[in-house]
């Protein structure tokens, strides 16, 4: 019995001489709110930026694509008329040639328009994310002055 009056309970655990030294300094909430709409406005320009560029990759397909077709009719109509073997090939090679070198060269765009927009958005959220540091440093500096 005297070992249980000796130990430490968990009852007499004191929170109000733990809680003693801690200091509590309200915080703004009006720059709180700010801070997460600045945050959620730079959530929004980065998604329309890549909505836009989704788009622009689209429509650059698709132009791609009509070339394409244009291109095989225009390959059909000519292999139609009476050449020489010697022509044909002549012809087919060229042509494998050339689509080859649109073939890379589009390839190329496309990659390129995917990459500027992923970089687009992603700065915004990067410059974002340093501004939200900033404030984070400049909120401590003014919370340690009170």
């Amino acid at each position: 019995m005297a070992d249980a009056q000796t130990r430490p309970s968990f009852f007499d655990f004191d929170v109000i001489k733990m809680m003693g030294d801690f200091r509590f300094h309200p915080f703004d909430v009006e720059a709180v709110m700010a801070y997460q709409r600045r945050n959620i406005e730079a959530l929004s320009q980065a998604s329309q930026l890549a909505v836009e560029a989704v788009q622009a990759v689209a429509r650059r397909q698709i132009e791609i694509a009509r070339q394409t077709v244009e291109d095989m009719s225009a390959l059909f109509r000519d292999m139609a008329q009476p050449v020489s073997t010697e022509d044909r090939i002549a012809k087919n090679t060229e042509y494998a040639k050339q689509m080859l070198e649109k073939g890379v060269s589009n390839g190329r765009e496309i990659a390129l328009l995917a990459t500027k927009a992923g970089t687009e958005a992603a700065d915004v959220l990067r410059k974002r994310a340093c501004e939200g540091l900033d404030e984070l440093r400049d909120f401590t500096k003014q919370q340690g002055a009170h």
